[in-house]
C-alpha cells in the first residue's frame, strides 16, 4: 500500500496552509526566506518542484522542519509508520531522496523537550546539497552513515564519513553534504529540534 499523500502533492498545500497559518503574505515569506513571490506562488500552485534547499529556506523562515512541509500535520497517534507510509521525496535537482521514517508524533508537546524525528537520505554518487544555517528552528542532528562515503562541512569542520560513523552537527551552522564516491550514500539523520 503507497502513502496516500506522496510529497510532491502534500508540499504546496503544506506550504500554503503553513504560511496561512502565520498570517504571512507571499511578499512577508519571500522577505523571510529569501525566495522570491514568484517562486512560493509557483510551489504553492504546483507549477514547480522547489529544491530541497529551496524548500529548508522556506520552512526556516515560518520555524519548521522540512519534514513538516512535506508530511500531513502531526496528531498523537498512530505511534507507528510503516515502510510504505513514509513519506518519500525525491529534489529534482540533485536526486537527493529523503524519507521521514518517524511516526506521526504530538505536535503540541510543551515538555521543553523538543521533537525528534529520524529521517533517511539516499544522495546519488558525486552530488553535493548544500543547507544554510537556520535561523529560527534550530536542531542538533546526529548523521549515521549506513551505506557508502560522505563528506561534511561546514564552519570550522570537516567529517569524513565511512558506514558506520555517525556525527553531531548543528542546523545553526550552513553543512554541506558531499558524496565522492562511485555509489550512493545512505544515511540515517536523527534530529531533535528545539527553540
Amino acid at each position: 500500500m503507497a502513502s496516500p499523500h506522496p510529497p510532491e502533492s502534500l508540499i504546496p498545500r503544506r506550504l500554503r496552509e503553513e504560511r496561512m497559518q502565520r498570517g504571512l503574505t507571499l511578499e512577508q515569506l519571500a522577505a523571510l526566506a529569501g525566495v522570491s513571490r514568484a517562486m512560493i506562488s509557483k510551489i504553492e500552485r504546483g507549477q514547480s518542484s522547489p529544491t530541497a534547499v529551496l524548500l529548508s529556506r522556506l520552512a526556516d523562515a515560518m520555524g519548521l522542519s522540512l519534514s513538516a512541509l512535506m508530511s500531513e500535520p502531526r496528531a498523537a497517534s498512530p505511534a507507528i509508520r510503516r515502510l510504505q507510509e513514509q513519506p518519500l521525496w525525491t529534489d529534482p535537482e540533485t536526486g537527493y531522496v529523503r524519507s521521514l521514517v518517524s511516526p506521526p508524533g504530538n505536535k503540541d508537546q510543551n515538555d521543553g523537550s523538543g521533537d525528534v524525528e529520524i529521517v533517511a537520505v539516499e544522495l546519488p554518487a558525486g552530488k553535493t546539497v548544500r543547507f544554510a544555517a537556520t535561523e529560527s528552528l534550530h536542531a542538533q542532528d546526529q548523521i549515521l552513515l549506513l551505506q557508502g562515503q560522505l563528506t561534511l562541512t561546514g564552519d570550522n569542520m570537516v567529517f569524513e564519513l565511512q558506514p558506520g560513523d555517525c556525527v553531531r552537527i548543528s542546523s545553526m551552522h550552513t553543512t554541506t553534504f558531499d558524496n565522492p564516491g562511485a555509489h550512493s550514500a545512505r544515511y540515517l539523520v536523527v534530529k531533535h529540534h528545539y527553540h
